[in-house]
């Protein structure tokens, strides 16, 4: 079993409250859930939300059926919530109307849980988000030299939790195409009308191959056929089903600086080039500062989501393109970060940053020192 920061679930857990653990799927929500109920001492019941019966009992919205399924039970867990219609309002029913029980819902799917939770369980719920495996879950069984002599198994082929437990690079590229064709769509096409399930596949492959650098919505649209709104709505599903992560465009007003086009990153450096069909070494690669960037990206959100550092990620850009990969803005102060590949010259902070932000802080992230910023 790989360590995961969440291995400790009963600390999240309180009377009267939801737990809902979001995540891409195969990230390791139900084997996290599965591990947590081997060792807990409440008396839970479990079930998935791919049941029908549980889906028409908790979906029904009626109180004796609902309490009915939860009477006895110090514990509910379900899991692949999502799939329960209304499973907001039957979670509410059952926190609001049993004394001391406690509820974990599971879900692959950002768009619908959230959506169908958000409000019902206003003020009843703490939300955990897991993803695949961070760098600083790896350094609990192993150490600095190990993970760097890994770092181009992470960065070709990504973190997935059967993907870092893989015996061959044939077994990594296998599971990688049979996420990116079986599941990677598969909660957008479940819950969406996608007309064209293919031009969005060649969306998302024209996002793989602009990691990194700013994307313009109309540029895309006319790449694939759709118009503005289309692609907008799109993206906007990439992301809420955790395929995807959106970067703005830092600025506090400056007229030299670009807000207008956002970057997107991969959750996973293994899916994005699983949609590319791209693994071959680095040493035969021309995107390894892409692949830097994205790895560093998602590794430092890991890092703020299992560690409770609060602060929103930016990136920062002239129009004569000085430029720094990542802006962190916590508690009011502004923290840069450029991400780089190559030791050989690390770049100095632009004037026109220090100019503008005197007060901010300036890092250069490379492969010799990245640990201490995600591990």
């Amino acid at each position: 079993m790989i360590p995961r920061a969440y291995d400790h679930l009963e600390k999240y857990l309180k009377p009267q409250r939801v737990l809902v653990i979001y995540g891409p799927r195969r990230v390791g929500k139900t084997t996290l859930l599965g591990s947590f109920l081997k060792q807990t001492s409440l008396k839970y019941r479990l079930e998935s939300g791919d049941n029908i019966r549980v889906q028409q009992t908790l979906g029904s919205q009626r109180f004796e059926d609902i309490l009915e399924f939860a009477q006895g039970y110090d514990l509910i867990a379900i899991d692949e919530a999502q799939q329960i219609p209304n499973i907001g309002m039957g979670l509410k029913i059952i926190v609001d109307q049993i004394p001391g029980i406690r509820v974990i819902a599971t879900g692959s799917s950002s768009f619908d849980l959230s959506h169908q939770v958000g409000e019902p369980l206003t003020g009843r719920k703490q939300t955990l988000e897991l993803y695949p495996i961070a760098q600083m879950e790896l350094a609990k069984t192993h150490n600095p030299n190990e993970l760097k002599e890994r770092l181009e198994t992470y960065l070709v082929y990504g973190s997935y939790p059967e993907v870092v437990t893989a015996s061959s690079q044939k077994q990594r590229r296998t599971y990688l195409r049979e996420i990116a064709d079986s599941y990677l769509m598969k909660d957008i096409l479940a819950l969406e009308n996608i007309r064209n399930p293919r031009s969005l596949l060649d969306l998302l492959k024209l996002l793989a191959f602009q990691v990194g650098q700013e994307v313009s919505v109309h540029e895309l649209g006319t790449q694939v056929g759709f118009n503005d709104r289309t692609v907008k709505r799109y993206l906007d599903l990439l992301e809420k089903t955790f395929v995807i992560v959106r970067s703005g465009g830092f600025s506090r007003n400056l007229r030299k600086e670009v807000t207008s086009k956002c970057k997107y990153y991969f959750v996973d450096n293994g899916i994005r080039n699983a949609v590319i069909s791209q693994f071959n070494s680095l040493d035969s690669r021309n995107d390894i500062g892409a692949l830097w960037e994205n790895f560093i990206f998602i590794e430092r959100i890991k890092k703020r989501a299992y560690s409770d550092i609060f602060g929103d990620a930016y990136f920062w850009r002239t129009y004569d393109q000085k430029e720094i990969d990542i802006i962190e803005e916590r508690d009011g102060k502004l923290f840069g970060y450029e991400c780089k590949w190559s030791e050989q010259k690390k770049p100095a902070p632009p004037k026109e940053w220090t100019d503008a932000y005197p007060n901010a802080t300036y890092d250069v992230i490379t492969p010799k020192n990245y640990l201490s910023f995600v591990g």
